[in-house]
């Protein structure tokens, strides 16, 4: 069998590497949090890397949300490792889903896998505090809203369930997706002539869901969260 020839070799670009040495050591512990990086120039140099790569790596990494750089001579100046909030995880996933073409029904079991496991656990844990916010949402969606109006708030009605389930990264993943499918979700809603009338089945359905909580059927609360995602990713083009 013949070596390849170098030029067919696929070369990764010297930034990316100097990316998977930064995840490295987040993945490690050895990074975290609130951590600065070394200046610039003391970066490449531990990384063998150019100052170039790893500006480069730097700027990816910043816009993923990982790092904030900012220039200056103050205590907030240079390169921080910061927590990876909702919505830099949104903005990620929303990218790599519009690139991917993922199947419909996909998107609904990964779906119906998170939220049927918040609803389950908000259930069984909810606080006081857990259930005066979901009224809250819940209230919300009571005024004649148009479809515009009333999506935000159908997000945030899904992402409090996840919320109080106490599971910090299923709400994020939660919040992400249901935030990447934003544009397709408000389709389904335009795809009903009947408005009111879809809008009056989607509150039962949150009501019914609510229901199951505050009672603390676990049981219940997951099969009608799955019955009403699954309703309505039917909708969907």
């Amino acid at each position: 069998m013949a070596a390849p020839r170098w030029d067919q070799v696929q070369r990764v670009p010297t930034y990316e590497l100097v990316i998977e040495r930064i995840e490295e050591q987040l993945v490690s512990g050895a990074l975290g949090p609130g951590d600065r990086l070394p200046p610039e120039r003391e970066l490449a140099s531990m990384l063998g890397a150019s100052r170039q790569a790893v500006r480069e790596a730097l700027r990816v990494l910043q816009a993923q949300g990982v790092v904030r750089s900012q220039q200056g001579t103050g205590s907030d100046s240079g390169t921080v490792i910061v927590p990876a909030p909702a919505r830099a995880l949104s903005r990620l996933l929303k990218m790599h889903l519009a690139v991917s073409s993922f199947p419909a029904e996909d998107l609904t079991g990964a779906r119906v896998m998170l939220e049927r496991t918040s609803a389950a656990s908000a259930a069984e844990r909810h606080s006081p505090a857990d259930l005066a916010r979901l009224r809250e949402a819940l209230a919300a969606m009571d005024a004649d809203l148009p479809r515009e109006e009333f999506n935000p708030l159908d997000t945030a009605f899904h992402v409090a369930i996840a919320e109080s389930g106490g599971n910090r990264l299923v709400s994020e993943l939660t919040a992400a997706i249901r935030e990447s499918l934003r544009g397709a979700l408000l389709d389904g809603m335009r795809a009903e002539e009947d408005w009111p009338g879809l809008r009056a089945q989607l509150r039962r359905e949150h009501r019914g869901i609510l229901d199951a909580i505050e009672a603390g059927e676990a049981v219940q609360a997951a099969e009608r969260m799955e019955a009403h995602i699954r309703a309505f990713h039917r909708r969907l083009p």
